[in-house]
């Protein structure tokens, strides 16, 4: 246990335990807002919202990455940019092939 003072172990189950209240909260949220009676973009858009907040207190929290050094955050961030481009890529196709039948 070296270095670690009964404190900062308090300190980390109470952070441990805010994070899986907020990922409960956004649980319940995300089921809400399947009941909602939106149209298919916003609702898309709505859920991926609430995923990535879900998914940045994980990875931010559960995997420790809020302690890490700057270069893992432009990694991070390089792999979302490419996630991106890749994700919209299929569109330039799709203009592609409009008015053709």
């Amino acid at each position: 246990m070296g270095g670690h003072t009964a404190d900062d172990i308090k300190k980390s189950v109470r952070t441990y335990m805010v994070v899986f209240a907020a990922l409960a909260a956004l649980t319940v949220l995300t089921v809400a807002a399947s009941y909602l009676d939106l149209a298919t973009g916003p609702t898309i858009a709505l859920a991926l919202l609430i995923a990535t907040v879900k998914g940045s207190l994980v990875a931010m929290f559960f995997m420790h990455l809020i302690d890490e050094r700057r270069a893992v955050y432009w990694i991070l961030g390089l792999t979302v940019v490419f996630f991106i481009v890749l994700m919209l890529l299929p569109l330039g196709t799709v203009s592609d092939t409009t008015g053709v039948g």
